[in-house]
């Protein structure tokens, strides 16, 4: 699913995608969200996102070829070795420390429009069959994981990487 759009403005839905074999994810000690062989999501919306770029991260994540086949070679995606998607909101994702060393963030969206897309990324993967866990969005959260291979996919609704 290609999103056509013109390259005038640097914010997008951005997500680090990892191969895990399981992953927690924590509020105040208490574990909100956990999967056990599958992918870890953190997933951050820019200033200019909309439903579009929430889909195409959704199906890019859902599609995603990197479990080793019988052959040892990435194949194989989420739903075909029967994982777990874990997806965490981080915000961070869109800092830019191009100038100076400490990050701006005027490229991430606003939270009380950022939520419902993330929610919507959650909501399509689950609705494409994946089991999904979440982390709580604004909190401040413990992420666990055991990274597989390490693998670890960086994802962008305008494909800048």
């Amino acid at each position: 699913m290609a999103i056509e759009r013109d390259l005038d403005y640097d914010a997008t839905m951005r997500a680090v995608v990892q191969r895990v074999q399981r992953a927690s994810v924590s509020v105040d000690g208490a574990i909100v969200g956990a999967i056990e062989q599958g992918l870890c999501v953190l997933v951050s919306a820019g200033h200019d996102d909309d439903a579009k770029d929430a889909a195409w991260i959704a199906a890019k994540i859902g599609g995603l070829r990197i479990f080793e086949d019988d052959a040892g070679k990435m194949n194989l995606d989420v739903a075909t070795i029967g994982g777990g998607v874990l997806v965490i909101s981080q915000f961070t994702l869109h800092g830019d420390v191009r100038k100076g060393k400490r990050p701006s963030f005027i490229a991430s969206m606003r939270p009380q429009y950022a939520r419902p897309l993330i929610d919507k990324v959650a909501a399509l993967l689950r609705d494409s069959g994946l089991p999904v866990a979440e982390g709580v969005f604004a909190a401040d959260m413990l992420v666990e994981i055991a990274n597989d291979g390490p693998v670890t996919i960086l994802l962008d609704s305008e494909k800048v990487f």
